[in-house]
């Protein structure tokens, strides 16, 4: 396994693998961005739509427990929209103030060992369970298009928080 700071390289044919890895990067992208923001930054929206860096984090830690979890696995999970106001889908992101970033990054990382055992013993090809995220009236999605869905999500948000960093404090880059 290569680094989490260094972009997966393209040479594995096992696709789960892949995935893994590059969840794995974008997770500690994601964490880096945090490093040398005060919490008045963290918790202080740069952006007309309002949100502010800790909560864009605290949704993508339930992003991904909702999608691999809750979704793929089926299994129920306490506040599955946890990052949502009142546990409500719509609502704005939400972040409680006792709540850290130390902590938020170690709820992503531990996320993450989570995904990669999913991503290391389901195939790409299985569909969802029912009874989680999802109901058997409704359309079912296979772990690969989940592992796609994830994967975007990180991509835009991390892109996101590099605007947000460089308004901040001027700090670009990886």
């Amino acid at each position: 396994m290569t680094s989490p700071d260094v972009e997966p390289r393209l040479d594995t044919a096992d696709p789960a693998e892949q995935f893994a890895a590059y969840l794995d990067y974008y997770r500690a992208a994601v964490a880096r961005k945090f490093e040398g923001l005060t919490d008045d930054q963290q918790r202080t929206s740069l952006l007309p739509s309002g949100w502010t860096p800790l909560e864009l984090l605290t949704h993508l830690v339930h992003m991904e427990r909702r999608w691999f979890v809750w979704g793929f696995l089926g299994e129920q999970v306490a506040h599955p929209w946890g990052d949502n106001v009142d546990d409500v889908p719509e609502s704005p992101w939400h972040v409680p103030h006792d709540v850290s970033r130390d902590e938020l990054v170690a709820d992503l990382r531990a996320g993450g060992v989570r995904t990669r055992d999913i991503l290391a013993s389901h195939d790409l090809a299985a569909r969802a369970a029912v009874g989680g995220r999802f109901t058997a009236d409704g359309e079912v999605p296979t772990l690969l298009w989940i592992c796609f869905h994830v994967l975007q999500e990180y991509a835009r948000h991390a892109g996101h928080l590099d605007v947000v960093r460089e308004l901040a404090d001027g700090a670009t880059g990886e």
